[in-house]
């Protein structure tokens, strides 16, 4: 689960980062691949991590 968490925040960093060095260049979140795919990764994680939640067992 660490990892998951620690893979989401790198995303978002990287996210982060490539729209501070495009938004001088009239970037367009919408139609941009980086970000679209960035976007995605994030997503796969959010997911992964639900269903990973959802498998663990409740209690002894």
């Amino acid at each position: 689960m660490a990892a998951a968490s620690a893979a989401r925040h790198e995303i978002r960093a990287l996210l982060r980062a490539h729209l501070a060095a495009a938004s001088r260049h009239g970037h367009l979140t919408r139609h941009c691949s980086v970000c679209h795919r960035l976007q995605r990764l994030a997503m796969e994680l959010d997911r992964g991590a639900e269903e990973t939640e959802d498998e663990s067992p409740t209690g002894p």
